[in-house]
């Protein structure tokens, strides 16, 4: 079942256009920017606790 989720997660990395993701993250400002840059990390950083349990 990990293998699975881990799996649908890196599919879903691999799909998103990240170029273009950050593009218009920081067109809506530099601050905007980086809290959604901290909240991508600490969810990523949840995850990955998650899965070592």
């Amino acid at each position: 079942m990990k293998r699975i989720n881990i799996f649908l997660i890196a599919m879903a990395m691999v799909g998103l256009s990240s170029c273009s993701v950050v593009g218009d993250i920081f067109k809506a400002g530099y601050y905007v920017g980086i809290i959604v840059v901290l909240i991508v990390i600490g969810l990523i950083w949840w995850l990955v606790s998650m899965f070592r349990k």
